[in-house]
């Protein structure tokens, strides 16, 4: 039988793998409920068990099999797809594009994952504002780090991580030059967010607006070798 999925990063050797950016904040929490604990606190006790539990759900990192068809684009996050069309203009790539707007709330896995394999070109940060993330005007005013991926044939897909209304951190952990496979994680922005994606005008589109994504899993669209 043909192998449909691959892995683009090692298995985590854990049964809860929690991201290395959120081990200061789950051991701050926990340190603060032990310290509550010591001291016969009980209902703090229980808020900062609540609050740990909290910080290592949303930092949890669970792995993911990527989908191995070479045109295919993956979502670079969990969440729901706010929007998904076509784009006259984009600040990021030259003339009319498909643009993906996927908003993740506080409750989705927020590992972010790169969506097609080939090259870092560049990398551009705005630190902006903090807009709610659900709010078009955030593609725009909101604090984000966008990535431009160059592909083996030359094209160009950008995906931008965008800072919410909660969110103060926006983490990527690759740079210009570096190779990258579909699905690989790349980074996380800290509680709520939103990621764009902007790739070329002739990609076929698999989603929708209200559609449920998962990062690395859910095939967004597929890049159209007949036209570049």
């Amino acid at each position: 039988m043909k192998n449909n999925f691959n892995w683009s990063d090692e298995p985590g050797q854990t049964a809860f793998p929690v991201a290395k950016a959120g081990y200061h904040f789950v051991f701050a929490a926990a340190f603060t409920t032990a310290v509550f604990a010591l001291l016969g606190l009980t209902t703090l006790s229980l808020i900062g068990l609540l609050v740990t539990f909290s910080i290592c759900l949303f930092f949890r990192d669970p792995d993911r099999v990527i989908p191995a068809d070479q045109n295919a684009i993956v979502s670079p996050a969990d969440g729901k797809v706010i929007f998904a069309g076509h784009e006259g203009k984009s600040p990021y790539l030259e003339g009319p594009c498909m643009k993906i707007s996927i908003f993740m709330s506080v409750f989705n896995v927020h590992i972010n994952r790169v969506p097609f394999e080939g090259v870092v070109k560049n990398i551009i940060y705005n630190p902006g504002k903090f807009f709610n993330a659900s709010f078009n005007k955030a593609s725009m005013d909101n604090e984000q780090n966008a990535v431009l991926l160059e592909t083996a044939d030359g094209r160009i897909i950008c995906f931008v991580q965008i800072a919410g209304l909660i969110a103060r951190r926006i983490i990527c952990n690759i740079q210009p030059g570096d190779p990258v496979k579909r699905g690989q994680r790349m980074g996380l922005i800290c509680f709520g967010s939103r990621v764009d994606v902007y790739l070329p005008a002739q990609t076929r589109l698999n989603v929708a607006k209200g559609n449920k994504v998962k990062g690395g899993t859910t095939v967004l669209g597929y890049i159209d070798n007949e036209h570049k």
